[in-house]
C-alpha cells in the first residue's frame, strides 16, 4: 500500500510537469469549507517533513525538472524554483553555510594562518582587519529571516502587534521548532540527492498528547540531527581551545551564539516538545528501555524498535541501495573529520612543535589499538558469550587493564596534560566516526576483509555514548520539578494542563494504598 502510494506521488508530480512542458495549463482550486485539520506531534511533523523533503530531492534529480529549467524564461524559472525544490535547497544552504563558516575558521585557527594575519594586524594597528577575523552578525541570529513575517503582519495588522506577535512565538519556542524542522529537511533532502532512495512514511492517526519513550526519539533523530549537532558542538570547542581572533568568553559567544543554539536545538527540542519528557519516573523507564534495546542483538524477524543491530542495519539501506557516485561523495564528506584530527595533532604538546608527518602516522597507532581492541571482544563474543560467560568477562577485564596500563604510560613518558587528553578526544572522536562512514559506504570490501564485526563493535560504542551525552543533562533537569510544571503550561492549554495535574495526584494516591 505504501509504495501504490509514493508511486502515486511520483505519478502526479511527472505528470504536472509533462503537462507543462507540453504548453498545457494546471489551475489549484483551494476551499476553505473542505479544509482538514487534526493534531500532531512533533515526531508526526517530523516524518510528513521528511517526507516532503525526499519527494523534493527526488524531483531535483528528475530529467523532467531539467527539461522545465532549460525551456522557461528567467521569470518563470523563478516561480518554478521558489514553488517546488528552492525552499529546500535554501534551507540547505543556510544550515551548510554554518558549516563552513565553523570549518574555515577551525582550518585558520589549526593552521596557524589565523594567529599570523592577527599579529600582523595588531603590529600594523589595523582594526578592520581584527574586527574581520572575529566578525558575527546579526544574520546568523536568523532576525532577517524574521522580517517577510514582520512585514507581512505589519502591513496587515500593524507594526506593534507584528512586534508582539514576534515576541510571543519566540516566548513559546517556536525558534526552536522551526530550526529543529531546518534539520529535518537538510538531512532528507541532502540524503536523497546523493542515494535516493526517497519513500512513503506513515505519519499515524494515534493520540499525539503521549510520551515517545527515549528509544522512539533517538531512533529518530540520532542520525538527522544528533550527530550533527555533536559535529558543529566539537567545532565550536576545537575553536573555543586553539582560536586566537577572538579574545574572552564574551566575544566567543557573540560569534558563536546562533551557532550553539543551532546545537542545543537539534539535540534537546524532541525532548522538549515531548509530554512529560521531564517527569522522573518516565525518565528512569525511558533509559531501562534504551539501555535494554542497545545491548539487544539483532536478526531475522527482528524489528527496529527491539534491537539496536536491526534498526542500524536499516539505517545504511540508502547506502547498499546508491551508486558508485554517491559511495565516492559519502567518503570525500568523511575526509573532513580526517583534516580535523591531522590539524590537531600538531597543535598538541606531544608533539613539540615538529611538524614531521610521523607524528601524524604515530596518531593512528592508538586508532590501530582501538580497532584490534574492537576486533578482539568481537571475536570473543561469538566464541565465548554463549557457553563462556567467565571467560569472555575475564577477557574484557584484561582488555580494560591493558588499556588503563597504557594510559598511565602515555601519561609517563609523553608528559601529556589535561588539555591534550581532552584535545585527543576532540581530534579522535571524529576520526573514529569518519571510519565508520567510510566501512558502511564500501560495506562490501570491509567484510571481505573480515572487520565488519569490529566495525558493529564501534558503532554500538558510539551510538551508546551519544545517548549518554543527550541523556544525562536531561536526567539532570528531571531531578527538579519545577521544570516539569514549566514543560506541561508551555505545551499544554490551561484546562488540560490542570486536569493532568490532577491526574497525577489521583494516581499517585492509588500507588499509595
Amino acid at each position: 500500500m505504501h509504495r501504490q502510494i509514493t508511486l502515486l506521488f511520483i505519478m502526479f508530480g511527472s505528470v504536472g510537469f509533462n503537462s507543462t512542458l507540453r504548453r498545457g495549463n494546471i489551475t489549484h482550486h483551494e476551499y476553505i469549507q473542505v479544509g482538514k485539520g487534526r493534531d500532531v506531534g512533533l515526531n508526526q511533523i517530523s516524518l510528513f517533513e521528511a517526507k516532503v523533503a525526499c519527494g523534493n530531492g527526488e524531483q531535483t534529480l528528475s530529467r523532467d525538472l531539467y527539461r522545465l529549467g532549460h525551456r522557461f524564461d528567467f521569470f518563470r524559472m523563478l516561480s518554478c524554483y521558489f514553488t517546488t525544490t528552492g525552499f529546500y535547497i535554501s534551507s540547505m544552504l543556510v544550515v551548510l553555510t554554518v558549516y563552513a563558516f565553523l570549518y574555515g575558521k577551525i582550518y585558520l585557527a589549526l593552521s596557524g594562518m589565523e594567529q599570523s594575519i592577527v599579529k600582523v594586524a595588531r603590529a600594523k594597528g589595523d582594526d578592520a582587519l581584527k574586527a574581520a577575523m572575529a566578525s558575527q552578525s546579526v544574520v546568523q541570529l536568523g532576525l532577517l529571516m524574521a522580517l517577510p513575517m514582520v512585514m507581512e503582519i505589519g502591513l496587515e495588522r500593524g507594526f506593534r502587534t507584528a512586534a508582539g506577535d514576534l515576541i510571543i512565538m519566540n516566548l513559546q519556542l517556536a525558534a526552536v521548532f522551526f530550526t529543529f524542522s531546518l534539520g529535518t529537511k537538510l538531512h532528507y533532502f541532502g540524503r536523497t540527492i546523493l542515494h535516493g532512495g526517497a519513500k512513503y512514511r506513515a505519519t499515524g492517526r494515534g493520540f499525539v498528547v503521549k510520551h515517545e519513550k527515549f528509544g522512539e526519539n533517538y531512533r529518530m533523530y540520532s542520525r538527522s540531527h544528533f550527530t550533527k549537532a555533536l559535529e558543529i558542538m566539537v567545532l565550536l570547542i576545537a575553536y573555543q581551545i586553539f582560536g586566537v581572533s577572538v579574545n574572552g568568553s564574551m566575544a566567543f559567544l557573540l560569534l558563536s551564539g546562533s551557532m550553539w543554539f543551532l546545537v542545543v536545538s537539534w539535540l534537546f527540542a524532541p525532548f522538549l516538545f515531548n509530554p512529560s519528557g521531564f517527569e522522573w519516573q518516565k525518565i528512569v523507564d525511558d533509559w531501562e528501555d534504551w539501555a535494554k534495546w542497545i545491548s539487544n542483538h539483532g536478526g531475522i524477524g527482528v524489528p527496529a524498535t527491539k534491537s539496536w543491530e536491526s534498526w542500524w542495519e536499516e539505517e545504511q539501506e540508502h547506502l547498499q541501495n546508491s551508486g558508485l557516485i554517491g559511495r565516492f561523495c559519502e567518503f570525500l564528506l568523511s575526509l573532513r573529520f580526517l583534516f580535523l584530527q591531522y590539524g590537531i595533532v600538531y597543535q598538541l604538546n606531544v608533539s613539540r612543535a615538529d611538524k614531521s608527518i610521523i607524528v601524524y602516522g604515530l596518531s593512528w597507532l592508538v586508532i590501530v589499538f582501538v580497532m584490534v581492541v574492537l576486533k578482539i571482544v568481537s571475536l570473543g563474543r561469538k566464541r565465548f558469550s554463549a557457553d563462556f560467560q567467565l571467560m569472555f568477562r575475564l577477557l574484557k577485564l584484561f582488555l580494560f587493564i591493558g588499556f588503563v596500563v597504557t594510559l598511565v604510560i602515555l601519561f609517563r613518558f609523553l608528559n601529556l596534560t589535561v588539555g591534550d587528553i581532552f584535545a585527543s578526544l576532540l581530534a579522535f572522536l571524529p576520526t573514529g566516526w569518519a571510519l565508520l562512514s567510510i566501512a558502511q559506504a564500501f560495506r562490501p570490501a570491509v567484510k571481505g576483509l573480515g572487520m565488519w564485526g569490529s566495525v558493529k563493535a564501534l558503532a554500538r560504542g558510539y551510538d551508546y555514548l551519544m545517548g549518554l551525552v543527550i541523556f544525562a543533562p536531561i536526567a539532570v533537569l528531571a531531578w527538579f520539578s519545577f521544570v516539569s510544571e514549566f514543560q506541561t503550561r508551555l505545551l499544554f492549554n490551561q484546562a488540560f494542563s490542570r486536569g493532568l495535574q490532577i491526574q497525577r495526584i489521583l494516581a499517585g494516591g492509588k500507588k499509595h494504598k
